[in-house]
C-alpha cells in the first residue's frame, strides 16, 4: 500500500535513487538535490513502506503563485495512479492561489497534466538557462 506524506523525512540516498531511476540529471548532484528539496516550499512524497517511490516539489511565493517543478514516480511504480494522486494533493494545497503552474520538460507529458485540469498557456513559451554542459556529466 502506498502512503503519502508532506513531511520531509526522505534521505539524500533515497532522493538520489528515485531521480536516477527516471534518468534525471538532478540525481547526479545528490547533495545539491537534497538541499534544494529540504529548502523547497512543499515536497509531497509517496512511499511503499520505507521506499521512496514518488515525489512532487512545489515552489511558491506564499500567496499568489505556486510552481510545481518536480513530479516523478519510480518506473517500478508507474501506472498505479501515484503521480495523479500527488498532483491532486498539490492542487488541494494550493487551491486558494491565483496560479498553479507546471512546465513539463517533455511535451508528451502535457496530456497527463491536461487530465488534471492544467491548460496550455495560449501565448506562453518555456524558457531556460542551463548552467551545465552535457559533456560535464560524462565522466
Amino acid at each position: 500500500m502506498i502512503t503519502y506524506s508532506e513531511e520531509k523525512r526522505f534521505t539524500q540516498q533515497a532522493v538520489q535513487d528515485l531521480f536516477l531511476s527516471v534518468g534525471w540529471i538532478s540525481g547526479q548532484y545528490p547533495s545539491r538535490l537534497y538541499k534544494a528539496l529540504r529548502n523547497s516550499s512543499t515536497v509531497l512524497t509517496a512511499w511503499d513502506e520505507e521506499r521512496l517511490v514518488g515525489l512532487a516539489r512545489v515552489l511558491d511565493d506564499s500567496e499568489m503563485l505556486a510552481y510545481m517543478h518536480y513530479l516523478l514516480v519510480h518506473p517500478d511504480y508507474q501506472g498505479q495512479g501515484i503521480a495523479g494522486t500527488l498532483v491532486e494533493m498539490v492542487k488541494e494545497k494550493y487551491k486558494d492561489y491565483l496560479y498553479l503552474e507546471i512546465m513539463p520538460e517533455e511535451s508528451r507529458n502535457a496530456a497527463f497534466y491536461e487530465k488534471h485540469a492544467f491548460r496550455i498557456m495560449e501565448d506562453g513559451v518555456a524558457m531556460q538557462i542551463c548552467n551545465f554542459s552535457e559533456e560535464s556529466l560524462i565522466k
